[in-house]
């Protein structure tokens, strides 16, 4: 069945003219050049760009791991100057601790009581498909198990934001897939605002209310698409084809400017 996303319009986010260089012993390399744009609440937000222009970059310092930039980053009406637990990250590899068990890992830092744990444990396993699982170790369960776990763990402590540095590039192609469509079906249920980095335009359009494209370093805003699709997507749509080709071409014009 088809499922519209009611989204709040509120703005969750606001980066604004952010810039972001680097000192090196030599020069100063400039990462991040005026990177402006919103997100509202309970939005999924994609984010591509060539190799190397500071997607990374831009997400640490959404993240609060990167503190020394230009302009603002607002969250809630607040600027991010460091870490806090209103933002999940995921990264690319699960991250889980080995010598906790999945339970133990998603319990870890929780500050409830005992019963409580133990039911928003159980809760948020159901949530990502692990029941059953929280007695094992990660070194038990597959690639995209250990994701779904990680991701897990991040909405365990509620943020209001969740941010994905790739957490689908070290996946084989038909477990990337799969995953993409649990990724969905996680977002949809949690109602969580979502930023992603990819390098995978296909996933992007599956995933996003919104793609943002950013041009070759320094970093900066080359165009916004509106993806207004129903979920689950029809990858072999008409509708979703001529997006995904929309969004090719934005990148590979930001590709050729990076290869000048």
């Amino acid at each position: 069945m088809a499922e519209t996303v009611a989204l709040d319009n509120s703005v969750i986010l606001d980066i604004n003219n952010v810039s972001k260089s680097f000192k090196t012993k030599f020069k100063t390399v400039k990462a991040i050049d005026n990177a402006d744009f919103k997100v509202n609440r309970g939005e999924f937000i994609s984010v591509i760009g060539p190799s190397g222009c500071g997607k990374t970059t831009l997400l640490r310092l959404i993240a609060g791991l990167e503190t020394d930039y230009e302009g603002d980053i607002l969250l809630n009406g607040k600027r991010v100057d460091g870490p806090g637990l209103d933002r999940g990250v995921i990264f690319q590899d699960h991250r889980l601790l080995p010598w906790l068990t999945i339970e133990e890992n998603l319990a870890l830092g929780l500050t409830e009581d005992k019963t409580q744990i133990k039911s928003l444990v159980k809760k948020y396993l159901q949530k990502v498909d692990l029941d059953g699982f929280g007695n094992s170790y990660p070194r038990q369960l597959s690639g995209g198990m250990s994701q779904r776990a990680s991701i897990a763990r991040a909405l365990i402590r509620q943020p209001d934001i969740l941010l994905l540095d790739e957490p689908l590039g070290a996946l084989d192609a038909l477990t990337r897939y799969s995953m993409q469509e649990e990724l969905e079906k996680i977002w949809l249920n949690n109602n969580t605002t979502m930023i992603m980095i990819t390098h995978d335009i296909e996933e992007a359009v599956y995933l996003s209310d919104r793609i943002v494209v950013l041009d070759a370093r320094p970093c900066k805003v080359r165009e916004i698409f509106t993806i207004p699709l129903e979920h689950p997507r029809n990858r072999n749509s008409k509708a979703f084809e001529e997006y995904r080709t929309c969004v090719v071409s934005s990148f590979r014009s930001a590709v050729a400017n990076y290869s000048i």
